[in-house]
């Protein structure tokens, strides 16, 4: 991306003004100026250099009576889905930056490029080409907090170059090495990430941090490439301020390290004496898989670290309140390391539930993901934000309201969602699930109206079995639904037991669901030598048991164990019905050879 494009250039324009305006701004050139009617060409030695003509020149810059447009050389056949936008107010909310680019199709990615100039800039890469030219079209020139928004192509390396052509644009393919750190279609870095950085700061330390009107906290944002929101104004009083960070994992890091050195600072200028520990706020959704298996993930970070770290009670969540707070002390040095690996295990969990969530919206047809409350509005995939907004800072339960920041209420959420038909009438399912026999009250609820509002909700039809034969700490929960019922309700058992704290602050809710299939096609699930079943669990990460011996029951049907967090259980019931789909499909009876299709009768 070396290469540039100067457009809007007058007939009069020859190379020399061209070298004349160069060397005014301070620009650097690594080959002659290729002037054609009404255009030119230039090569830059960096992508640096690059940038800052652009910012410096396109627009700015007037030669012969016309303002010179300059951008990124990119030849018609590596135009492809990625874009870069320029001239972004620096003050613009990520949040409305994606609610923007959304509005052209689905965005895969969207970085922040380092840049000299007071505006921002960002490479965007768009799932199709179409959806990246609209964008083109509708954008570029568009106006923003008075900023004139300028947009171009990024080329396509992995494009086959065209040949020489005569005259135009077309002719010249030759490019600079490709720019560091920008998207590709290889291996392309996840740049802005979905996960904020959430701290919590002693509140007599917030001005030190934003500094005399604004002017630290513009510093770090500029030095981090970082969008900081300090939320000062959020519970009036209170002895610590939440700060957001949104950035790559690399500029949230850098900026958490940044506010700990200004925090010190202040301490040693004021004479505070009290430790300053860093305090991270993560959702209480990821602390399970934060602490691992008998603490040994957090053991692991603070033995590689050198650092002290605590995590709040599970007694401090609320409903408007789901965050527990990771309390890290130690050097600063060692602190900002703690982060980066805390940080790492909260974004791979993310990644992961994502990842779950996406292929169910593919094996759930028609289930409305963004309804059921689970995700951020912002996240990958995601629709728009639902109607009903909690108070301000506040976010949700796991799998009650978003595990994100809070987008909507799940039960308001859900009446909305359960008004939209599923494509075509999926058959109904029966699950049984297993659950704490403590907990049958709370799933009930008062009167019973709680798996009452549930059933109604989820469109399924749910009871509580019998206790007898049974074991005596367990009881069943049947559910009777179509698939989109089942995510919905069972989803729900999940979130209701971790709410009512029947799963301990290291555990992370994990249950048997039982699913019956026919006789004949257990072998199917179970595969030649196992191979399907073990397929079947590493994909899903659940434990997935077909029980040797057992006796059909009376419709000639056997039992399936599946064991294993919400989403795995979710994954492999949907992977189970599709082989019982297809054994179905081939069970059907097929025309007899020769036999003619019965002919439409004439009106």
């Amino acid at each position: 991306m070396n290469k540039l494009y100067i457009g809007n250039v007058s007939a009069e324009a020859s190379e020399e003004d061209f070298e004349t305006i160069f060397e005014q701004w301070k620009i650097p050139h690594s080959g002659p100026f290729l002037v054609k009617t009404g255009y030119a060409f230039v090569d830059c030695p960096d992508e640096k250099t690059a940038m800052k003509a652009i910012d410096v020149l396109s627009g700015k810059v007037e030669l012969h009576g016309k303002v010179l447009e300059v951008e990124h050389s990119v030849p018609k056949r590596q135009r492809s889905c990625k874009l870069q936008i320029r001239n972004i107010p620096p003050d613009m909310q990520w949040e409305v930056l994606d609610g923007m680019l959304a509005q052209y199709g689905a965005v895969e990615s969207c970085e922040q490029v380092n840049t000299e100039t007071e505006t921002a800039v960002v490479n965007v890469r768009y799932a199709a080409k179409d959806q990246a030219r609209l964008a083109m079209e509708k954008l570029n020139g568009s106006m923003m907090d008075n900023s004139a928004l300028k947009v171009s192509y990024i080329p396509d390396e992995t494009a086959a170059p065209e040949g020489p052509a005569a005259g135009g644009r077309r002719g010249f393919n030759a490019r600079g090495p490709p720019r560091s750190g920008s998207p590709s279609l290889g291996a392309r870095p996840k740049v802005q990430s979905d996960i904020p950085l959430r701290m919590l700061v002693p509140t007599q330390f917030v001005g030190a941090i934003i500094g005399k009107e604004g002017a630290t906290i513009r510093n770090v944002t500029k030095q981090t490439h970082s969008k900081i929101d300090i939320h000062r104004k959020e519970n009036a009083g209170a002895a610590e301020k939440p700060i957001t960070i949104h950035s790559t994992a690399e500029g949230c890091s850098n900026a958490c390290r940044t506010i700990m050195e200004i925090m010190q600072k202040e301490a040693l200028d004021t004479k505070f004496t009290e430790e300053i520990p860093l305090k991270v706020l993560v959702h209480n959704t990821f602390v399970g898989r934060l602490i691992g298996k008998e603490g040994r993930n957090l053991k692991k970070i603070e033995l590689d670290t050198g650092t002290k770290i605590t995590i709040s009670p599970l007694q401090d969540l609320t409903l408007y309140n789901p965050e527990r707070t990771i309390t890290v002390k130690g050097s600063i040095e060692a602190c900002a390391r703690a982060e980066e690996e805390v940080m790492k295990k909260i974004r791979e969990s993310y990644e992961s539930d994502m990842a779950a969530m996406n292929l169910q919206s593919n094996l759930i047809p028609g289930l409305n993901l963004n309804a059921l409350g689970l995700f951020p509005s912002g996240a990958p995939g995601m629709g728009p934000s639902m109607s009903h907004v909690p108070p301000p800072g506040a976010g949700g339960s796991a799998f009650g309201c978003s595990p994100y920041g809070g987008e909507g209420s799940f039960w308001a959420s859900m009446m909305s969602a359960s008004t939209q038909p599923l494509a075509g009438h999926p058959e109904s399912e029966t699950v049984h699930l297993f659950i704490p026999a403590l907990a049958v009250g709370a799933i009930i609820g008062k009167q019973g109206q709680h798996i009452k509002q549930l059933s109604h909700f989820a469109g399924a039809s749910i009871k509580i079995a019998p206790a007898e034969g049974m074991d005596p700490k367990q009881r069943m929960v049947i559910i009777v639904g179509p698939p989109e019922a089942q995510f919905k309700a069972q989803c729900r058992i999940f979130g209701k037991l971790k709410e009512e704290n029947f799963f301990g602050p290291k555990e992370e809710v994990k249950l048997e669901a039982h699913i019956k299939v026919p006789s004949f096609a257990a072998g199917r699930v179970i595969g030649k030598g196992g191979k399907t079943v073990n397929e079947l669990q590493n994909l899903t990460c659940a434990e997935v048991v077909v029980p040797r011996d057992q006796t059909p029951d009376e419709n000639d049907q056997v039992i399936v164990k599946i064991s294993g967090h919400f989403f795995a259980c979710q994954l492999a019931q949907r992977k189970i019905q599709e082989i019982l789909a297809q054994v179905r499909r081939q069970q059907q009876p097929k025309p007899a050879p020769g036999a003619q299709p019965p002919l439409p009768r004439r009106k």
